[in-house]
């Protein structure tokens, strides 16, 4: 039997490295001799760089930039001297990992750290920057890396502004002709797999916000200052690309990187998947099953993020897909239509939320093992 692994981290209990382990473990205890195919992925989010590492050769350069709030930090990406590329992942210096929960507010926070690291990329030749984005801390619609490379944001006195969330309802103009460091010439990715618009319902701030601190009348607040900095970008650098799906990934990061530096929006799960080279495994060998997973399978996962690439891939391929996970609220009657075959639920009920995270490793592998075990009447 083969079978290709593609799950995500199950965040706050295990990494991606770990579920893998977990589901083969389970498959091995009743199928021995199954073929495991393992893909180490990343939607461009948590886990860009370490997936991009298993497929790439790249030295691991770590720089001097500053975290969310401004703090002096130490912070690592990846760069192919050879092909002259750079691959940045965004919560390495802009994600909400690096803050403790007190320390959450997207109103204060900014990229400006990520924009360090592009800029180190740039003065050590690369021609092509991959940013990697998700997980972010952020709301400041990618204004902190624009600020790193030499743009200015004004208020109505010509005050420069600093980067971050509350200070987008001030922005009046925006100016690059003192620009430090030109990136002309240079080829930007935003890698990422959210279709969210910039603002609005579904925009960055009333769908990320909150788990970046932010409040009610903050997220309102922080939508309305997306607004303004769109409507600034229209007047004074003639962009229009506030609507584009995914431009508001990453607190609208993704549209700062596509106003500011020119970016092309790239799928994360499929930009991993070609590295990985998994198309041509797919062709090459026929698989059994696909199985993948995450922590929590809700319908935000529907939108873009790497387990809707991969239920995709198994539908293209015609291949069963198998999704493991914490806990899911995707109504049974969507399955059919999204080309899943099962559904593995490992938390216990009876037990609390710090069980279940806790034993998450040893209950994805007694979820897997009974599953082949009823298939195969082991």
């Amino acid at each position: 039997m083969n079978i290709l692994i593609i799950p995500d981290k199950f965040k706050g209990s295990l990494g991606t490295k770990e579920v893998i382990a977990a589901i083969s473990n389970g498959i091995k205890k009743i199928i021995p001799d199954a073929n495991l195919y393992p893909v180490l992925a990343s939607d461009g989010g948590d886990g860009f760089l370490n997936a991009v590492a298993e497929n790439l050769d790249c030295e691991v350069v770590t720089v001097d930039t500053v975290d969310p709030l401004g703090r002096r930090i130490k912070a690592d990406y990846l760069l192919n001297h050879v092909n002259r590329v750079a691959y940045i992942e965004l919560a390495k210096s802009s994600g909400l990992e690096l803050l403790q929960v007190h320390e959450l507010s997207a109103m204060k926070t900014s990229t400006y750290g990520t924009g360090l690291q592009i800029r180190d990329a740039i003065l050590k030749g690369a021609t092509s920057i991959y940013v990697g984005l998700g997980g972010s801390a952020t709301n400041d619609g990618g204004t902190g890396i624009a600020r790193s490379l030499g743009y200015r944001f004004l208020d109505d006195s010509s005050n420069d502004l600093e980067p971050n969330g509350e200070n987008l309802l001030k922005i009046r103009t925006i100016k690059n002709e003192e620009a430090v460091l030109s990136p002309n010439g240079i080829s930007f990715y935003a890698v990422n797999d959210v279709d969210n618009p910039l603002y609005g319902a579904k925009g960055a701030a009333h769908i990320y916000a909150r788990q970046k601190g932010a409040n009610d009348s903050e997220i309102n607040t922080l939508d309305e200052g997306l607004r303004n900095l769109d409507a600034v970008v229209q007047g004074n650098l003639g962009k229009n690309v506030a609507r584009n799906p995914g431009a508001g990934a990453a607190g609208g990061t993704a549209y700062g990187l596509q106003a500011f530096l020119n970016a092309e929006f790239i799928s994360g799960i499929d930009f991993v998947l070609d590295l990985a080279q998994v198309k041509e495994l797919l062709q090459e060998e026929k698989m059994d099953y696909v199985i993948t997973g995450e922590g929590k399978f809700d319908n935000q996962t529907l939108h873009g993020k790497l387990i809707k690439g991969v239920v995709d891939l198994g539908k293209n391929h015609e291949v069963p897909v198998i999704v493991v996970c914490g806990q899911t609220e995707v109504a049974a009657e969507k399955l059919t239509s999204l080309h899943i075959t099962e559904i593995l639920e490992i938390r216990d009920a009876s037990k609390p939320l710090e069980y279940n995270m806790e034993n998450a490793a040893a209950l994805t592998e007694k979820a897997i093992s009974t599953f082949f075990k009823n298939l195969t009447g082991v």
